[in-house]
């Protein structure tokens, strides 16, 4: 999994798979959200168009990874 961030056109996308020539349509959700499918349902990728208003959110611009199994939380800082 890898999350890309270009502030040139404040675009980012989280990989789930790479594409690697497969054939995948992209499904456009809203005027912010595109999510690459392909046709066996695998999800690709999820775009988030004006991402830098949506990845600030509720947890102020951080990526928040958690551990359910044992209770540990990290904290990344995405954004500036």
């Amino acid at each position: 999994m890898k999350l890309t961030y270009d502030p040139r056109y404040d675009i980012a996308y989280l990989r789930l798979h790479e594409k690697a020539g497969r054939e995948v349509d992209t499904l456009r959700l809203s005027d912010e959200l595109n999510v690459d499918i392909a046709p066996d349902g695998t999800v690709y990728g999820i775009e988030l168009l004006n991402a830098n208003e949506q990845l600030r959110g509720e947890d102020g611009g951080n990526l928040i990874l958690v551990n359910e199994a044992e209770g540990k939380r990290r904290e990344i800082p995405l954004l500036k």
